[in-house]
C-alpha cells in the first residue's frame, strides 16, 4: 500500500480545482462511499493483526491530511468566486425606484376630522375617555332603568366584574356609546362646557348597516338658560356645512332616550328619484342623529344643579353620516382592510377636510 503516491496523485487533483463543482468531484472521488481512500480502507479487514494496524494509521493520516486539502481550497475558491462577482456585478443606484402607492386617508378618519373642524369654529372642546366602562357611566348615570334592553347580555358585551370595585363600579363593559365620556366630564369639571367625544363603540350586532365596533360622535353643553332653540341652531349649522348643501331641510321628529328629556331624532331633506339618493331639499326625509334636552335626572347624577343649568346634547353614528355623504353602500366594508376599497373611498392625505369653511 502506497499511501505517499496516493496522497500526491490527490493533491495535485485538488490543487487543479478551479472551482467548487470540480471540487466536490475530487472529494468524491478521494472521500466519497466509493472513493479511492474508501476502498482502501475496506481491504483492512483482510489484513494480519500487526499490517492492518499500520495500514490504518497511514490510511488515517492520509484521509484527515486530503479533507484539510480539500477545505482549505474551498475556502480560496469562495474567496476567489466572491472577488470575480464583486468586480463584474455592479448596480445603478441612478435608476429611479420602484413607484409606490400613495396611501390614503380612510373614510372614518377623514369624517372625524371633518367634524372636529366644524365643531371647533363653533366653540366646541373635544374630549375622551376609556373604552372598557364601568355599569354606572355606562347605563346608571345616565337613566338607564335596571329593566332597559340595552342592558340584556344580547345587546352589550359584558366584561368579568373588577374585584378592586364594588358595586356598579365593578360591573365592566364594552361601552355602547360615548355617552359615558359625557358623564366622566360633568363629574370632574364645572359648567358651563361644551364639549363633543369621538370614539369606538361596541354592541352586539352584524349587518349591512350594524357592526359589533363603530363609531360615534356626540355633543352636549351644559350652561344657563339653554333651550331647543340653541340645539337646532347649532344642528342645522352642523348639516349645513358638513353636507356641503345650500339648502338643506330639517327636521325634529319626537323620541325617546333614557337621558334626554324632551328627545328627538332629527331628519334631513332628500330625494330618490332615479333609485338614486341626493341629500338637499326633496320630496323624502333621512334620519342621521338623536338628540335632545339633557334629563335632569343626568345632571343630579353627575352632581349639578338642573335648577340652575339646562342642556341639550346629540349623538350621531360616524360611520352612518360617511355613507351617506361619500356614498358608501355597506357599512362593513369600513373594516374589511381592503385596500381596493380604500383607494376608491379614501382622501388625498395632504388635504385638509372643511377648509372652505374654516373662518
Amino acid at each position: 500500500m502506497n499511501t505517499a503516491e496516493l496522497k500526491k496523485e490527490l493533491t495535485e487533483m485538488i490543487e487543479k480545482a478551479q472551482d467548487t463543482s470540480a471540487l466536490e468531484q475530487v472529494r468524491v472521488t478521494a472521500l466519497g462511499k466509493k472513493g479511492r481512500i474508501t476502498d482502501l480502507m475496506k481491504t483492512l479487514g483482510g489484513m494480519e493483526p500487526e499490517a492492518r494496524k499500520e495500514a490504518g494509521q497511514q490510511l488515517n493520516v492520509l484521509k484527515t491530511e486530503i479533507a484539510d486539502l480539500i477545505e482549505k481550497q474551498a475556502s480560496m475558491l469562495k474567496k476567489q468566486e466572491l472577488d470575480e462577482r464583486l468586480a463584474t456585478e455592479t448596480l445603478d443606484i441612478t435608476l429611479s425606484p420602484r413607484p409606490r402607492k400613495k396611501g390614503s386617508v380612510h373614510p372614518i378618519s377623514q369624517t372625524q376630522e371633518e367634524l372636529l373642524s366644524i365643531f371647533a369654529d363653533m366653540g366646541f372642546k373635544l374630549t375622551e375617555g376609556p373604552d372598557i366602562e364601568d355599569d354606572w357611566h355606562n347605563f346608571t348615570a345616565l337613566n338607564f332603568p335596571p329593566g332597559h334592553p340595552a342592558r340584556e347580555m344580547q345587546d352589550t358585551f359584558f366584561l368579568p366584574d373588577d374585584p378592586e370595585e364594588e358595586g356598579e363600579r365593578a360591573k365592566k363593559v364594552l361601552r355602547t356609546h360615548t355617552s359615558s365620556v359625557q358623564v366622566r366630564y360633568m363629574t370632574e369639571n364645572k359648567p358651563p362646557f361644551r364639549i363633543i367625544c369621538m370614539g369606538r363603540t361596541y354592541r352586539s350586532d352584524y349587518d349591512m348597516t350594524h357592526t359589533p365596533m363603530f363609531h360615534q360622535c356626540e355633543g352636549l353643553v351644559i350652561d344657563k338658560n339653554i333651550n331647543m332653540g340653541h340645539l337646532k341652531g347649532c344642528l342645522m349649522e352642523f348639516a349645513l356645512k358638513f353636507f356641503e348643501v345650500d339648502e338643506l331641510p330639517l327636521r325634529f321628529r319626537p323620541s325617546f332616550f333614557p337621558f334626554t328629556e324632551p328627545s328627538a331624532e332629527v331628519d334631513i331633506g332628500c330625494s330618490r328619484e332615479g333609485g338614486g339618493l341626493t341629500i338637499g331639499a326633496g320630496d323624502d326625509w333621512l334620519e342621521i342623529l338623536g338628540c335632545g334636552m339633557v334629563h335632569p335626572n343626568v345632571l343630579k347624577n353627575c352632581g349639578i344643579d338642573p335648577e340652575e343649568y339646562q342642556g341639550f346634547a346629540f349623538g350621531m353614528g360616524i360611520e352612518r353620516i360617511a355613507m351617506l355623504k361619500y356614498g358608501i353602500p355597506d357599512l362593513r366594508t369600513f373594516f374589511e382592510s381592503d385596500t381596493r376599497w380604500l383607494s376608491h373611498y379614501g382622501f388625498d392625505p395632504l388635504k385638509r377636510p372643511n377648509k372652505a369653511h374654516r373662518g
